[in-house]
C-alpha cells in the first residue's frame, strides 16, 4: 500500500509541527495573546487587586480597632456588670443559676474521657449543674465505652445524663437540638458547649455566668482556644498561627465594637432564652455554629468574648482531617451567606452599621474574599503574568500590600513570627481548597453539606498504644497519598517559574519554584503527622 502524505490529514500551517513543535505552539499563543489572553488577564488583575485593597483595609481597620482596644478600652469585666457567685445563706445553692453543659461527640475514641472528665470537675453546685453527653457513635464498641465513663462519673454523684438517638440527622446541630428537648433541660437557664476534644479548666462557668446573669442583654460568652499540641508538627504551628489571629483580633473587634463575632462552636456559654428565640439549633448548613449566632444577633442580642479565659484542645495534626475541616468551614459560611444576605437586609432590629459589618466585613471580606483571592491572585494570575509580560502588576498590588497583611496576621503568634515563610506558603496551598469550598457553598453544589468528624488524636501519638487503638487499615493507599490538585498546581507553577527564569528580567522565578514546591510536599502527603496504620 501506498505510503499516505502527511497533507491528507495535516493542514500545511502545522506542517512543520513534526520538526519544531515548540515553534509552532509559540506562533498559537502570540495570535491569541494580544486579542484575548491579554485583556482577560489585565481585567482579572484589576479584580483581585480592588480584593486585595478591600482585604487591606480590613486588616488595617481591625490592626486600628485592636491597638486602640488595647491602650484605651476597658476589659469585658469593665465594659459589663460583672460580680463572682456568690453563696446566700438563705437561698443555699439556689442562688446559682441552673446550668446543663452539652458534650456531642461522635466515635471520640481518643478523647471521650479527657472531655467528661474536665466537665465533671467544673466547680458548680452539684445540684445546679447537668452534664448531658450526646453520643451519635456509630461504632457499638466506642458507645459502650463512652456509656461506662458516664456511669462512673454517676456512681460518684456527678448529675451526668447519656442520651443517644437512633440516627444523625442533622449531625452535630441536630444532635443538639435533640438534646435540648430533654424535660430536666426545661429547668436550666444556661448551656455551655463543648466538643469532645475540650477541656475547661475547673473555674469556667465561675468566670462566664456572672456576665449572663447581670447582663440579661447578653446572649453568649465565647472563650478563647488553647492548643495542646501546637508543637506537634510544623502543619499545627501554621494552624495555631491563623487561629491565634482569629481569637486575638477578629473575636477581639467583633467584640468590642459590635457585640457580635461568630460562634466557634465550642467552648462558650449561651443563655437558652437567646436560643430559643432565635429559632433554636439549624441543620441547613455545615455551619450550624455561625447560623444560631447570626440569627440571635439579628434578634437584637449581644455577644462578649473573653479572651483571658483559655480551653484546652486540639488541633488535627493530619492533613487528611484539616483538609475535611478546612472544606466545612469555607463552605459553610459562603453558604450561610447565600441562605441570609436578603434576612440580614430586611431585618429592622439592628442598625444599618451593624448590618454593613455583618454583610460586608464578617461574610463577604472575610470569609469569601479572602479565600478567593488568596489562591486566585497568588497562585493562577500573578503566576500567569510571567507569561503574558504586557501585562503588569503594580509593586503596592503584588508586594506591599500582601506583605503588610502578612505581617499583621503575625500579632497573634509573635512566637512563631520566623515562621512566616512557611505560613505563606502552606495558606496559599490551603487556599486551593477553601476556594474551592467557598464556591461550593455559594453556589450550593455537591458537598455542600458534606461533613466529616474532624479526626482527634489525643494523647495516643505519645504512647505506644497507637496501634491497637485505632482500626486496623491497609497501608498507605495511592488514592489516599497523592493530591492530584496540588500537583496539578504545583506542575504549572513549576512551568512559570522555569518560563521565567528562561526569559524574565527579574528574580520572580524564585517564588514561584519555592511556592510549587510547597504544593508537592503537600501534594505527596509530606505534611502533618503520620499515624501508624498497622
Amino acid at each position: 500500500m501506498e505510503r499516505l502524505s502527511t497533507t491528507t490529514f495535516i493542514p500545511d500551517t502545522f506542517l512543520g509541527a513534526r520538526d519544531d513543535f515548540s515553534m509552532q505552539m509559540g506562533v498559537l499563543w502570540s495570535k491569541i495573546r494580544a486579542p484575548l489572553i491579554v485583556p482577560l488577564l489585565r481585567i482579572t488583575i484589576v479584580l483581585c487587586l480592588i480584593m486585595s485593597v478591600m482585604l487591606f483595609i480590613e486588616r488595617l481597620y481591625m490592626a486600628i480597632v485592636i491597638v486602640l482596644v488595647k491602650l484605651f478600652g476597658r476589659k469585658p469585666d469593665k465594659r459589663y456588670n460583672w460580680e463572682p457567685m456568690k453563696d446566700d445563706v438563705e437561698l443555699g445553692n439556689s442562688a446559682y443559676p441552673m446550668v446543663l453543659v452539652q458534650i456531642p461527640m461522635y466515635n471520640e475514641r481518643e478523647v471521650y474521657q479527657l472531655s467528661i472528665g474536665a466537665a465533671c470537675g467544673l466547680s458548680w453546685p452539684s445540684d445546679r449543674i447537668i452534664i448531658q453527653v450526646l453520643d451519635d457513635s456509630t461504632d457499638s464498641t466506642v458507645k459502650d465505652m463512652v456509656e461506662l465513663e458516664c456511669q462512673r462519673w454517676a456512681s460518684k454523684g456527678i448529675n451526668i445524663k447519656y442520651e443517644i438517638r437512633d440516627n444523625r440527622n442533622g449531625y452535630k446541630a441536630g444532635a443538639l437540638k435533640e438534646g435540648m428537648k430533654r424535660s430536666y433541660v426545661k429547668h436550666c437557664d444556661y448551656v455551655a458547649i463543648f466538643d469532645a476534644d475540650f477541656q475547661p479548666e475547673s473555674d469556667f462557668l465561675c468566670r462566664t455566668i456572672p456576665f449572663l446573669v447581670h447582663n440579661p442583654e447578653l446572649a453568649l460568652v465565647q472563650t478563647r482556644w488553647k492548643f495542646v499540641n501546637s508543637n506537634e508538627c510544623l502543619m499545627t504551628r501554621m494552624q495555631e498561627m491563623s487561629l491565634d489571629y482569629h481569637f486575638t483580633v477578629e473575636q477581639e473587634v467583633g467584640s468590642s465594637t459590635h457585640a457580635f463575632f461568630g460562634f466557634n462552636g465550642t467552648a462558650g456559654v449561651w443563655r437558652i432564652a437567646a436560643i430559643n428565640e432565635a429559632g433554636g439549633w439549624k441543620d441547613r448548613t455545615t455551619v450550624e455554629d455561625m447560623d444560631l449566632a447570626v440569627r440571635a444577633s439579628l434578634k437584637g442580642w449581644r455577644f462578649v468574648y473573653l479572651g483571658s479565659i483559655k480551653v484546652k484542645n486540639e488541633l488535627p495534626s493530619t492533613f487528611k482531617a484539616y483538609r475535611y475541616q478546612q472544606h466545612r468551614w469555607s463552605c459553610g459560611p459562603a453558604n450561610l451567606f447565600r441562605k441570609m444576605v436578603m434576612e440580614i437586609i430586611r431585618n429592622k432590629k439592628v442598625s444599618l452599621w451593624k448590618k454593613i459589618h455583618v454583610i460586608y466585613s464578617f461574610f463577604f471580606v472575610r470569609k469569601i474574599i479572602a479565600h478567593i483571592n488568596a489562591f486566585v491572585f497568588y497562585c493562577i494570575v500573578l503566576p500567569a503574568t510571567v507569561l503574558v509580560p504586557e501585562v503588569v502588576v503594580p509593586k503596592w498590588g503584588g508586594i506591599y500590600i500582601p506583605s503588610i497583611i502578612t505581617l499583621l496576621n503575625a500579632v497573634g503568634t509573635p512566637r512563631s513570627i520566623h515562621l512566616l515563610v512557611f505560613w505563606i506558603l502552606f495558606e496559599n496551598v490551603m487556599s486551593l481548597h477553601r476556594t474551592k469550598a467557598t464556591i461550593i457553598g455559594l453556589l450550593e453544589a455537591s458537598r455542600v453539606n458534606e461533613w466529616i468528624v474532624t479526626e482527634k488524636l489525643g494523647d495516643a501519638l505519645k504512647t505506644l498504644t497507637v496501634a491497637a487503638k485505632l482500626p486496623r487499615k491497609p497501608r498507605i493507599r495511592i488514592g489516599e497519598r497523592l493530591h492530584l490538585l496540588e500537583l496539578s498546581v504545583g506542575c504549572y507553577l513549576f512551568f512559570c517559574g522555569t518560563y521565567d527564569f528562561a526569559f524574565g528580567k527579574n528574580y520572580f522565578y524564585l517564588f514561584l519554584y519555592i511556592q510549587a514546591m510547597a504544593f508537592y510536599i503537600i501534594g505527596f502527603g509530606y505534611v502533618g503527622t503520620f499515624v501508624p496504620n498497622s
